[in-house]
């Protein structure tokens, strides 16, 4: 008999500013407990030393997670010039240096190469699996291994500040998949100076913004408590990039029991889209002739 989960069945996203030092399942377990959640989840891993915006889900929310692992994320990072390391960050041993230094035209103009949908190798000290491991072990098992590239879409990246000839900021948009490590590495090599991650910050991802997210102290001072569902942001804001329908309470009844129904609004043949019943979230498919066929549907309580 499978072992039934301890928590409530509370559902909803929450906007973690995540600090450096803990992983992201790190924070997600602090938040679940926090929140005595039966399920949660996360939606794009930061590196440890990373901060920013972890968007985590509980309960139904984690249905959700695909849409916004899927969208656009924004980046502010700065990299080192001088210097490769083997983790391609500033927690790594140093593996090579330079004295040579570029100009800001030089950096901006590197940088075209890393517009639209280019290949990126993943650091090897990443999550990425090679023959069933983690890179990052066989890394520490200094194994000799190689990591195949992988398809990155690039939406914009710039240079927004120069503080010293050793630094360059940079802001970054880019599709799910990327490591800014890589493009640290990268940037160092096309400029012949090396380079890696001095810091780097997730400033929003899809819907969810770094200036609205909430601290972790803040979890951890609220947790357990009848306030801290306050900070729950509904299920739909992971859904915000499908258009929106809506059906009667016959129809609801059929998407939940996993089969097609009449759904009302604005989507094209073949969409994909999210309908809900008297503003509760009911499910998401396509959307064909006037039905919608569910894909995922969320137990959701009514209002």
């Amino acid at each position: 008999m499978a072992r039934r989960k301890n928590g409530r069945d509370i559902s909803g996203w929450i906007i973690i500013d995540k600090p450096a030092g803990p992983t992201s399942t790190t924070v997600v377990n602090k938040v679940r407990w926090a929140f005595n959640a039966k399920k949660a989840g996360h939606a794009g891993t930061l590196d440890p030393d990373a901060t920013g915006v972890l968007a985590v889900a509980l309960g139904e929310a984690t249905k959700t997670i695909p849409y916004i692992t899927d969208a656009l994320k924004a980046y502010e990072f700065s990299v080192k010039f001088g210097e490769a390391t083997n983790t391609d960050d500033a927690e790594g041993e140093i593996i090579a240096r330079s004295d040579t230094r570029p100009t800001d035209d030089g950096i901006k103009a590197k940088l075209q190469a890393f517009l639209g949908d280019i290949e990126q190798v993943p650091p090897k000290f990443s999550a990425v699996k090679i023959d069933g491991e983690r890179a990052y072990k066989l890394a520490r098992d200094g194994e000799d291994f190689e990591v195949a590239a992988r398809p990155l879409f690039v939406d914009e990246i710039i240079l927004s500040d120069r503080p010293d000839a050793d630094h360059a900021i940079i802001e970054m948009t880019c599709g799910k998949g990327g490591y800014v490590r890589s493009v640290a590495r990268d940037l160092g090599d096309a400029l012949g100076c090396y380079g890696h991650v001095a810091w780097l910050r997730r400033v929003w991802s899809g819907p969810f913004d770094v200036e609205h997210a909430i601290s972790l102290e803040r979890i951890e001072e609220l947790a357990r408590t009848a306030d801290i569902d306050d900070l729950l942001l509904p299920l739909e804001l992971g859904l915000s990039d499908l258009p929106h329908l809506t059906c009667d309470a016959a129809a609801a009844t059929r998407f939940r029991n996993g089969n097609p129904a009449m759904a009302l609004g604005a989507a094209e043949y073949g969409e994909e889209a999210w309908v809900s019943h008297q503003g509760v979230p009911v499910a998401v498919g396509i959307f064909k002739a006037g039905n919608l066929h569910p894909s995922r549907v969320f137990n959701l309580p009514a209002e």
